[in-house]
């Protein structure tokens, strides 16, 4: 209570009264950020804030007062608390940069563009292109999401609909045709059985799918789990070459705006390589960074990386001859972001008449099985 005396008095306020907060008046999301459980402010939120902050400077609004503007109109409580804080530190003498880089959620990418731009003087050069950075990674990003997340989806539903099917419908069928006390088809019998099976086991299968679920999701994250899991998805039919080019757009994208910003080669590498979620994909393009720092070119190693795209090395090359490798790979991100856009596309096109036609032939063969004794005695009669 003393510091916080201290330092009132030190703005000039005037103090009455300090009351310790009670649990009461505790910020549940403001707790969640500082313990790391969840992010101050969404993609969204940041490229609003960059957009606004980018649009004010370009309209001669001091930063000071452009900030405050914008802490004015942010709605989300912790980034609005985050907003004026940069606000005072830029107050009292900090440039932009230091005061974005002390606070959480502004990554190294951006607090690097921002410093960039500052030591140039085209801070509104820069925040145009982060902002457009920020919208060309959201876009490719959600397209990504969704072709991956569509046929997981339709699959948990399909289980839904068959076990709804096993469990209510055919044992209630089944019950009439057991009481006769024939020798059912051997397709009857077996959807029974299963049928049996998944009532007796309910609870197994279900606990035991969640639980398969979760140790498969621990693995995937943990350090040893992650590179074997990156480096199998890269081999998948379609989502594969999804992954590959999604990456490839992101990193691309990035390295071309730090170049293009002024920033070292290396520090953009660095930067770019940040971007990258695939370990198999960062330690390959890792070792491009490790090759330029030995004096070579980037498209030397760029062309050794089977899985790239033999036009990724070609336009850089190009690039490199030409003195503008920062355009050529701009081009490269634009290219790999239609191709992304494609893809989704086509996979969603081919995955959802084969999980259609696969559900519906699971619905016809428990059908047919319920009806094939109906079939039979009808025939023998």
């Amino acid at each position: 209570i003393r510091d916080v005396r201290h330092e009132l008095r030190s703005q000039n306020v005037k103090v009455i009264r300090i009351t310790r907060p009670g649990i009461l008046d505790l910020d549940l999301g403001e707790f969640m950020v500082e313990k790391g459980l969840a992010e101050p402010f969404t993609a969204k939120e940041l490229t609003g804030f960059t957009r606004k902050l980018s649009i004010l400077i370009n309209a001669g609004v001091p930063i000071l007062e452009s900030l405050d503007m914008i802490a004015n109109q942010e709605k989300n409580p912790v980034f609005k608390r985050s907003i004026k804080q940069i606000t005072m530190d830029v107050g009292s003498g900090k440039t932009l940069f230091e005061s974005l880089n002390k606070q959480n959620g502004f990554n190294k990418l951006y607090c690097n563009l921002v410093k960039a731009g500052e030591a140039g003087g085209i801070l509104d050069d820069v925040l145009d292109k982060i902002n457009e950075f920020l919208e060309k990674k959201e876009a490719v990003k959600k397209k990504v999401k969704s072709a991956l997340t569509y046929p997981v989806l339709v699959v948990i539903v399909s289980m839904i609909v068959v076990s709804f099917l096993l469990s209510f419908v055919v044992p209630q069928i089944a019950e009439s045709f057991t009481s006769t006390g024939k020798t059912l088809p051997a397709i009857t019998q077996f959807v029974i059985d299963l049928s049996d099976g998944l009532k007796e086991n309910f609870l197994l299968i279900f606990f035991g799918s969640i639980g398969s679920l979760i140790a498969f999701s621990v693995f995937i994250k943990s350090e040893g789990g992650k590179p074997l899991w990156d480096r199998a998805t890269l081999k998948f039919p379609i989502f594969g070459d999804l992954i590959i080019k999604g990456q490839l757009a992101t990193f691309t994208r990035t390295l071309s705006t730090m170049l293009s910003s002024g920033v070292p080669l290396l520090d953009s590498m660095d930067i770019a390589l940040d971007t990258m979620d695939n370990r198999k994909m960062y330690f390959d393009c890792r070792r491009i960074k490790e090759s330029i720092a030995k004096g070579k070119t980037i498209s030397s190693p760029m062309s050794r990386i089977t899985y790239f795209p033999e036009m990724v090395a070609q336009m850089v090359k190009v690039g490199e001859a030409t003195g503008r490798v920062d355009e050529m790979l701009l081009k490269v991100a634009n290219v790999f972001e239609e191709e992304v856009n494609e893809l989704v596309d086509s996979a969603t096109k081919l995955i959802e008449p084969i999980l259609i036609v696969v559900l519906g032939g699971v619905v016809a063969v428990i059908l047919i099985a319920m009806y094939m004794p109906i079939f039979t005695q009808a025939s023998q009669g």
